[in-house]
């Protein structure tokens, strides 16, 4: 009997570690920024107002316990309308971008599978709402789209779901708790030990060239350098809808061929998914 008790118990155990497992795997499509050494450090444009700089700081120092990168803020003169990014870094804007039905976006662009460069934006026309101008939303959004821009991708894409007490993953209750899917949830407004655990095995590797704060490669065409995507019918093709629950976000790809590339994950309002059903 006692070692039927202790294989009972040996197995129960492997069960509960799986769930564990699956949400440390959630990188995003396997890209990640080319870098000779760990950690690597990776320049973040302030693009944003006075009103969004505490969310952006907050989602800095979020992201900065990593092992493997450390984010520098700098000023960034960049235009917020168009958000478009220096090559080898990263940029973060706002603006009320109008009624287009998202809340954030964030973009990569990508050259033989390595990031050159990213960008986030966040949607005024809706954090200055009743529904989303809040600090819950808004470090939900800003964490999680800066996120994207090193290569993650989601722990979960059930919006519905208990909250695991990480930006990486959707929610229609970003601070958790009463309201959502458990009384008794965590937050999802900051990253948690398996985003660290995913951004180290996304950059366990190094490679022989960088394109931290590097030029754009020769072999990148001029459509592509002089891209700009103000709305959605720019962003390219959907390759991806996550439509459950209450909430729904898209990936869009724009292929250049030879291996270059611009991806595009929306993040969309839950108005606007009740509106996408044929999706």
């Amino acid at each position: 009997m006692s070692k039927r008790l202790l294989l009972t118990v040996l197995v129960l155990v492997f069960v509960a570690a799986i769930p564990t497992i699956s949400m440390a795997n959630h990188s995003w499509g396997s890209y990640h920024w080319a870098r000779t050494a760990n950690p690597f450090t990776l320049k973040v444009g302030d693009a944003v107002n006075a009103t969004w700089d505490p969310y952006l700081d907050q989602a800095i120092a979020d992201w900065n316990p990593s092992q493997v990168l450390n984010l520098t803020e700098i000023a960034s003169s960049v235009n917020p309308r168009t958000c478009k990014a220096p090559t080898g870094q990263v940029v973060v804007c706002n603006a009320a971008y109008g009624g287009t039905g998202w809340l954030g976006i964030a973009g990569i662009s990508i050259s033989g599978g390595h990031i050159t460069s990213g960008y986030t934006k966040l949607n005024d026309t809706y954090f200055d709402t009743a529904q989303y101008n809040t600090p819950a939303w808004r470090r939900l959004v800003t964490c999680q789209e800066i996120g994207h821009d090193f290569g993650l991708a989601h722990q979960d894409e059930t919006f519905a779901n208990a909250n695991l007490g990480s930006c990486m993953d959707y929610t229609d209750d970003p601070d958790g708790g009463a309201g959502g899917a458990s009384s008794n949830d965590p937050s999802n407004e900051h990253p948690n030990s398996h985003d660290f655990q995913q951004l180290e095995t996304i950059y366990a590797h190094l490679d022989s060239t960088t394109t931290v704060g590097a030029a754009l490669p020769a072999t990148v065409p001029p459509a592509m350098r002089n891209l700009v995507l103000n709305g959605v019918e720019q962003f390219g093709p959907v390759v991806k809808v996550v439509k459950n629950g209450p909430g729904m976000a898209t990936y869009h790809v724009q292929d250049f061929g030879n291996g270059n590339k611009v991806i595009t994950h929306v993040f969309w309002t839950l108005e606007a998914s009740h509106g996408h059903d044929d999706h």
